[in-house]
């Protein structure tokens, strides 16, 4: 094997969650893995969280903390695959709890086995723990699930503790304000970093070649500067797999030493090899473009896209070779919102409202208000944005069926977030739930879902 060529006993880089190679080099990590165990042994905490990135150590830290706890005093249960059903998720817990698997699948029955098996644990001076991997996969309505569980307790303790450990997905779920109420009942919050410096991945490599015993110098002092870059600045698992494949081409090449040309080359092949994964990844755009139409029909109006500028046209857009003119891009204007309705009288469906807009009501966070064609600041998840809207459009909108106005909406909440990004800047921002507030806002302004008062 590979790593008896350079003295060792064994694997010191593979990605598995080995609780013996582990390194106390990775401050985010003993930080989530002492509080943690806080929150279980000391805290009487229902619920424990850990966030980290992929590839940062979240499930060595779930073994870390289950080998350091007496095993005498709890019962364990491990879910590694989350993204199932509430009534899979109860008969699994049950399974592990009684080492048989559970036949029942009714929900009321599998509630009142576990309540039983929550007293009939403590009754033995023990508490239930549930540490649950991946949890970013847990299904919403499965959390509220979870959360309504943590009421099984009794008047002076909880009587189990669960800890949930997943990417930043699962951050942005419990912290939206509709689970306030699961948040809250958080005792310990915990985020894992990457590896903080060069020097510290030095100790990190180091120390796992000793663990995997290791007795002499395997990378050179130059290695690091190399593995610190293509690791992404101290992703473990990364280094890992940069680590492993530099001692597998020692052993091909005949290499005494691994220095830090060896490890560019390997770095630079394999970041080549696995650019998608291996890329700080960015946050991913919605398509406008290919989520909405290019155009929206209905028995009174056919509108389409028309850039917001001084009229000169699309640059991409063709001339008709009969006539010469410019033909209508299917681009979506860069500026504002502005949509412009084809030479078809509407059909009035309902009473035309005054043109004048004076005064909108209960509409979300409206700053400005529509005159003719001024722009509204609207402001969604704490970001305040401009929006112009001809005063025409609304009115069109609200003469205009339901479908219609739900249709019109959404394509004006695409392009508002599409042409105003900073709205989702921010890691925890959800776009989808962004889109669904500036749609309602929409909606609220077109009078479908609260009233907007026309005078």
């Amino acid at each position: 094997m590979y790593y008896h060529y350079w003295g060792l006993e064994k694997p010191p880089f593979d990605n598995v969650p080995d609780p013996s190679m582990y390194v106390d080099c990775h401050s985010s990590m003993e930080n989530a893995i002492a509080e943690s165990l806080f929150a279980i042994e000391e805290g009487n905490e229902c619920i424990a969280v850990i966030v980290g990135d992929v590839g940062l150590g979240k499930t060595l830290s779930l073994r870390m903390i289950i080998d350091s706890l007496d095993q005498e005093k709890y019962k364990l249960v491990l879910i590694t695959n989350p993204g199932i059903t509430f009534i899979q998720l109860l008969k699994e817990i049950i399974g592990q709890l009684t080492g048989e698997q559970c036949e029942r699948s009714r929900k009321l029955e599998l509630l009142e086995i576990f309540n039983k098996i929550l007293f009939e644990t403590i009754d033995e001076g023990k508490k239930v723990l549930i540490f649950i991997d991946e949890a970013n996969a847990i299904r919403p309505t499965n959390l509220e699930s979870l959360r309504l569980l943590t009421n099984m307790q009794d008047d002076q303790r909880n009587l189990f503790s669960m800890v949930l450990a997943g990417q930043v997905e699962l951050a942005r779920r419990l912290e939206h304000p509709r689970r306030a109420n699961l948040f809250q009942r958080i005792g310990t919050y915990c985020v894992i970093d990457k590896i903080q410096s060069e020097m510290l991945v030095k100790t990190y490599v180091e120390t796992r070649l000793k663990l995997a015993g290791g007795t002499k110098q395997i990378f050179t002092d130059d290695a690091f500067e190399p593995l610190w870059k293509y690791s992404e600045h101290g992703v473990p698992r990364l280094i890992n797999k940069i680590c492993k494949l530099s001692l597998k081409a020692g052993e091909t090449n005949g290499f005494d030493v691994i220095d830090g040309k060896a490890v560019e080359e390997i770095g630079h092949r394999f970041e080549k090899v696995t650019a998608p994964a291996v890329q700080k990844r960015k946050p991913r755009k919605r398509s406008v473009e290919a989520a909405v139409p290019d155009r929206i029909h209905d028995d009174s109006v056919v509108i389409t896209y028309k850039k917001a500028d001084d009229g000169a046209g699309d640059a991409h857009s063709e001339k008709d070779s009969k006539t010469g003119k410019q033909k209508g891009s299917k681009r979506f204007a860069k500026g504002p919102v502005a949509l412009v309705e084809k030479e078809r009288k509407p059909k009035p469906r309902l009473k035309s409202p005054k043109k004048t807009v004076s005064k909108v009501s209960d509409v979300p966070a409206v700053t400005a208000l529509p005159s003719e064609n001024q722009p509204m600041e609207v402001t969604i998840g704490g970001t305040t944005i401009t929006i112009t809207i001809p005063v025409d459009v609304i009115e069109r909108a609200r003469r205009a069926n339901g479908e219609y106005r739900l249709k019109l909406a959404g394509v004006l909440a695409a392009e508002a977030l599409k042409q105003n990004p900073k709205l989702v800047a921010s890691h925890l921002a959800d776009p989808v739930n962004i889109w669904g507030e500036l749609r309602e806002f929409f909606l609220a302004l077109f009078g479908s879902e609260k009233q907007v008062n026309i005078m």
